[in-house]
């Protein structure tokens, strides 16, 4: 609003004073800073110091905007989950709406929820590589509240893809998919998490380390993994000693 002034008598509209407020970006600078080093030294590993240093801000903001680090994690993955999980619901609307009520096949409903997420690799407006390594990172390290918050935000897709897979596999218990798709989350959060990953727990010495490194070929290597399990013969429990 503009102030009227009066001096010497004489009204005249002064320009308004300028007021310091929050750059228009500092917020997002914040998050792509801790993205980026959460998703290099984990949470425990990440300190504030170095959010604040990598965002070039002062702590008083960080405060400002997120009021703690906790929070400022949770921001950090809330803000690319509400599009991946508005996506990847738009994805199954959209194949259940061309199926016209049939059953979907289970290739089209794992590519809808894995496949969707394993694209982000080449979307960096979303979060790209670093976003994938920082979810891979998390669900493969202990970390109780961000578990907790991530199975917040997942819960609703979760149960519609968990709902076509019932649907698409009627002859398969349904503890049985549960299950399977309880694994394939786990193979997909290692295999986000990246190749260093692999190094380290098995040592295996590859002999073309570029093939390895290829992310664009994870995709497809993934898919034909998670398909395999999910369509695998049924576990035969009898005769498996106590």
């Amino acid at each position: 609003m503009f102030k009227r002034l009066y001096e010497d008598g004489v009204s005249e509209v002064a320009a308004p004073k300028a007021v310091e407020t929050p750059n228009a970006d500092t917020r997002e600078r914040i998050l792509d800073a801790a993205e980026r080093l959460f998703m290099a030294n984990g949470y425990e590993g990440t300190s504030m110091r170095q959010i604040t240093s990598g965002a070039g801000v002062n702590l008083a903001a960080v405060n400002y905007h997120f009021g703690s680090k906790e929070s400022l994690m949770q921001e950090v993955f809330r803000r690319r989950l509400d599009w991946l999980n508005d996506e990847r619901m738009r994805i199954l609307d959209a194949l259940e709406r061309e199926s016209a009520g049939k059953p979907l096949k289970p290739s089209q409903i794992v590519d809808g929820f894995f496949g969707t997420l394993l694209r982000l690799a080449d979307n960096e407006a979303r979060g790209g590589m670093t976003f994938l390594r920082l979810l891979g990172r998390t669900l493969t390290e202990p970390t109780e509240f961000i578990h907790t918050f991530l199975a917040r935000e997942y819960r609703t897709v979760v149960e519609r893809y968990k709902e076509a897979l019932f649907k698409a596999l009627p002859d398969v218990p349904k503890a049985e998919i549960v299950w399977r798709f309880h694994f394939m989350l786990g193979a997909t959060s290692f295999a986000i998490a990246g190749i260093d990953a692999l190094r380290v727990v098995t040592d295996w010495q590859i002999e073309d380390e570029a093939e390895m490194d290829r992310f664009d070929r994870l995709l497809p290597r993934l898919m034909s993994f998670l398909l395999g399990g999910l369509r695998a013969p049924l576990p035969q429990f009898g005769g498996v000693a106590d």
